[in-house]
């Protein structure tokens, strides 16, 4: 090989061999440079479904555009077929030959860490997981800067299902257990890797370890490690713990995300350069952070739970209006709902400062609420307060809390801050219990509980006919209904515009109305510059209103404008990281993005979560169609058809476009009667109907029940761009026009 020059890269030496290659220090002949070319194992890339997971693969990684992260160029393809990577090339040293010849200082341990972990943290917010963090991996540069090496080979080699086979090919003990059991992995996996791997070099021995591999997978598995003082004496406790932290077997114990280990290290490393100072450090590293529990329903039959989570959320919406104070959004810290966790445990879990806590106990028209801020640090009160009142009383107990807890906080105020800390939508406390019960429904989004939100809503305005989030509660309902039941556009989509105006005229500084009028500008009316302008509005009066950064998503996925689409998806995950809705967007825009494998991860979480949210398998099952993985994708969209409570003209329509693909037109022909005849009965989409008759090559047909859907304002329409309907039906003049024609609808 030394001396042979493939495509226009010219092979200098061999630098490494492994399991899943050769790697070759080559000359880029074009832009004369030096580079690493990796030669993928021929077993490995076999398969055409295992090369295009590759190259799939490939590309997300390539995306991996940070310090700590090894650059990919590109990926090609020798004469006689062998893959390879051109990847940038970096003197140093690798960790593992690093570790081996020991010495590491607890400095450079910390150092090292938080550059893996700020490498993972950009791969992880791209919904990238490495799988196979290990000290071969890992190089540092001459210059002291680490980079993450093979982002994307890991899945391609199959770590997940190692420990079934009895073959781990080396990487067995760095395996989280679920990895070694062959479970779906997700983040979490590399945060079990990183500790492992902070272990080693700290002690120069790995936790886990034996002559055979299958009593390395027990020991995962079941035993605990020597503690890492225990071989090392001069390790600060607190480093300690963060190791231990990592590697906890309980998902639910363990970090859920790499930022809380940024979080630990940064401090731990200021702590070990100034020792001396402290209390100085400590300061620093204060920034107020709080979560917001759920309270604890403390009333005799038990039946305020939408109380308790609304009097939470009130509080979190408030606060986050407030400048230089994090506050952990609503479904991340609902999620310890009922757990009976410590504070302390949850606070490290979720990387912040301080957790409120409190209950209600409701009984007639009295309420006794407590509340207690409690430092994540060690378990002391910051404050406490019990409120014995009557129910009118509810809204002077949230300003309180909310002053008590900036107060405590040493967060100062800006006039316009405290105002919207202190604002009121309503002073009836009837309209209130109502709109936090609707909301309550709403978040559910089946057709049923959507129905009773809008009744929720619907008694609340009776209550106080000036209350603005009651209608954009009522907007974002009737909004919902068409996706998630089996309602028409023109039937609800006009009571959503009208719902929205009204809360903009009681109150346009409210971002969940301009959010409420986006939707609908988009979904219904096409005004696409309409629908961009009122949701970038709603994030600039509330840039932590997840749900305005998930609808623009949507807006620019249905443009075709995916990269600025993935960044709004993303954020919306960053701010609700555990909403399943919003999760299940970023799913979709990274399948109509053509990241499919990333796409899968996320929906797979998102599974995990909650089996039965409507439309996760179906999207997973539009991934696998996306790869030809027609077996998995009939058997996704089918599971959908099972755990769907509403209408399924959507899944239909796809298992029927499914059908089609595998040459069995005679199944398409049976999906699209029963779309038909149940169009008889109660409101199908005419653009279901449309594009079966497209794959069945009808050309005439789609486009007459295209026309359909367009009268009808059928709100699956604005996928027509992205869909992947059948070329004849793309290449016919009238299909641009159609979309011409959608363009610039107003």
């Amino acid at each position: 090989m030394i001396g042979k020059t493939i495509s226009h890269y010219k092979i200098l030496q061999k630098l490494g061999e492994g399991g899943m290659g050769v790697v070759y220090k080559a000359q880029d002949t074009r832009l004369g440079r030096t580079i690493a070319l990796k030669f993928l194992s021929r077993e490995l890339t076999r398969e055409p479904a295992a090369k295009d997971r590759f190259i799939q693969e490939a590309r997300a990684a390539s995306a991996l555009d940070h310090p700590n992260i090894c650059t990919i160029h590109e990926v090609g393809e020798t004469e006689d077929g062998q893959t390879f990577i051109s990847m940038a090339c970096y003197e140093g040293v690798v960790l593992k030959k690093k570790i081996e010849l020991g010495g590491m200082d607890l400095d450079e341990v910390v150092r090292i860490a938080i550059q893996l972990a700020e490498g993972l943290a950009k791969a992880h917010g791209l919904s990238i997981v490495h799988r196979d963090i290990k000290p071969a991996n890992v190089v540092i540069t001459n210059d002291g800067v680490v980079k993450i090496l093979d982002f994307g080979l890991a899945k391609l080699s199959g770590t997940t299902r190692l420990a079934e086979r009895g073959s781990v090919s080396g990487t067995v003990a760095y395996m989280s257990p679920e990895q070694a059991r062959g479970a779906s992995v997700d983040c979490r996996t590399d945060i079990w890797s990183l500790g492992v791997l902070i272990y080693e070099m700290l002690t120069g021995r790995l936790p886990f370890r034996s002559e055979y591999e299958q009593a390395v997978v027990y020991s995962i598995l079941n035993e605990e490690p020597v503690p890492a003082s225990s071989i090392r004496g001069e390790i600060p406790r607190e480093l300690e713990r963060v190791v231990e932290k990592a590697m906890a077997k309980d998902l639910d114990k363990r970090y859920a995300s790499v930022e809380g280990i940024l979080y630990e290290l940064r401090r731990i490393r200021e702590k070990l350069r100034h020792p001396e100072s402290e209390e100085d450090i400590d300061s620093k590293w204060s920034t107020p952070s709080i979560a917001v529990l759920p309270f604890r329903d403390m009333s005799p039959q038990g039946d305020q739970d939408y109380f308790c989570e609304g009097m939470a959320e009130e509080l979190i919406n408030a606060l986050a209006h407030i400048e230089g104070l994090r506050v952990v959004s609503r479904t991340s810290a609902f999620q310890f709902k009922g757990k009976n966790m410590d504070v302390r445990e949850i606070g490290e879990q979720l990387g912040i400062r301080t957790v409120l806590e409190g209950s209600v106990r409701k009984a007639g028209n009295r309420v006794r609420v407590t509340a207690q801020l409690v430092n994540v640090a060690d378990g002391y009160h910051v404050w406490s307060e019990k409120y014995d009142r009557e129910m009118e009383d509810i809204f002077y107990i949230q300003e309180e809390i909310s002053l008590a807890i900036v107060n405590n906080l040493k967060v100062r105020l800006v006039g316009e801050e405290k105002h919207k800390l202190l604002k009121r939508h309503t002073n009836n406390l009837d309209a209130y219990n109502l709109y936090l019960e609707g909301r309550w429904f709403w978040n559910r989004r089946t057709e049923k509980d959507l129905r009773k939100a809008i009744e929720c809503f619907n008694h609340a305005i009776a209550e106080d006919p000036l209350y603005a989030l009651a209608y954009s509660g009522m907007a974002d309902s009737w909004n919902a209904l068409p996706s998630f039941g089996s309602f028409s556009p023109k039937e609800v989509y006009p009571r959503a515009r009208e719902a929205a105006l009204k809360a903009l005229e009681i109150d346009d500084t409210l971002a969940e109305a301009h959010a409420s009028l986006g939707q609908i500008k988009a979904e219904y009316e096409w005004d696409w510059a309409g629908a961009e302008a009122a949701l970038k509005r709603a994030t600039e009066l509330n840039a932590a209103y997840a749900s305005a950064h998930q609808w623009h998503a949507n807006v620019l996925t249905f443009l075709g404008r995916f990269e600025e689409a993935l960044e709004a998806a993303k954020r919306a995950v960053e701010l609700d990281p555990l909403s399943l809705i919003i999760n299940l967007n970023l799913g979709q825009t990274l399948y109509f993005s053509g990241q499919h494998d990333a796409a899968a991860q996320v929906l797979r979480r998102l599974i995990e979560m909650d089996p039965a949210f409507p439309y996760a398998h179906f999207t997973l099952g539009m991934v696998y169609f996306g790869r030809s993985m027609n077996d998995q994708a009939l058997a996704e969209f089918q599971k959908e058809e099972e755990v769907l409570t509403g209408p399924k003209p959507i899944v239909k329509e796809w298992i029927g476009m499914l059908h089609a693909r595998m040459c069995r037109t005679d199944k398409t022909k049976e999906v699209l009667s029963e779309l038909l005849e149940e169009a008889k009965r109660v409101y199908v989409p005419a653009s279901c109907v449309a594009h079966l008759y497209a794959e069945l090559g009808e050309t005439e047909q789609s486009f007459r029940w295209l026309e359909k859907a367009y009268e009808e304002r059928d709100m699956w329409l604005r996928y027509l761009r992205i869909t992947p309907y059948p070329e004849p039906i793309r290449s016919d003049p009238r299909f641009e026009a159609f979309l011409i024609k959608m363009r610039s609808e107003r």
